[in-house]
């Protein structure tokens, strides 16, 4: 009997996780306007001729969203000239970590020499919008009839500690089926880093 509960207990998972799978990778996910370092505005529509988005929600007080900056640096060279630009947002409770703060962003973005934009999401309603759980954790969206949906979502690769040891890297191989015109095989990862608080409403 607690064999059979055991197996009944794991294809229950799989078929929750696949299902979670096939929903989250088909998302819609509608515009927005947030500031970013350099005191201006972004949307989603400022590219006109954007195929897609890379969207990655981090940082700056979280030990795993700091191994990550040189390697959203190379996100950003590899595929923003193909259309696919790469944006990183901060949904943090300032709050709770004074350290993410507007000011102290635009400190981090200009001693590391971000070449991407660093949005400020005060109010957390993309954070809400996206569900986005951890930091970092990313977003590939593809423009599919004049909307935004979501390809993939979770981690950006799998090993955050050593760069060079990465096996898996989610965001570019989707982004890179994407422009060939094929499915996205790794729809969905855990996205692995120090948890999003959201507010109360």
């Amino acid at each position: 009997m607690a064999r059979r509960n055991s197996a009944f207990y794991t294809l229950a998972l799989f078929v929750a996780l696949l299902l979670h799978s096939r929903t989250m990778a088909q998302v819609v996910v509608n515009d927005f306007s947030l500031r970013n370092v350099d005191g201006k505005m972004v949307s989603l529509s400022d590219h006109k001729d954007a195929k897609g988005y890379i969207v990655v929600f981090t940082c700056n007080h979280c030990p795993f969203a700091k191994l990550y900056p040189p390697r959203l640096n190379n996100l950003y060279k590899k595929f923003a000239k193909a259309g696919v630009p790469l944006i990183a947002i901060s949904s943090t409770d300032t709050v709770v970590y004074e350290g993410d703060s507007y000011a102290e962003m635009v400190k981090k973005a200009k001693k590391e020499h971000f070449l991407f934009p660093y949005l400020y999401d005060n109010t957390q309603a993309v954070a809400r919008q996206f569900a986005a759980q951890k930091t970092p954790h990313a977003f590939v969206l593809w423009k599919e009839g004049g909307k935004w949906v979501v390809k993939y979502c979770g981690a950006i690769d799998d090993n955050g500690a050593e760069p060079a040891e990465v096996k898996h890297r989610y965001v570019q191989d989707a982004v890179e089926q994407l422009l060939a015109g094929k499915p996205v095989t790794v729809p969905e990862t855990r996205s692995i880093g120090c948890q999003i608080n959201l507010r109360s409403k």
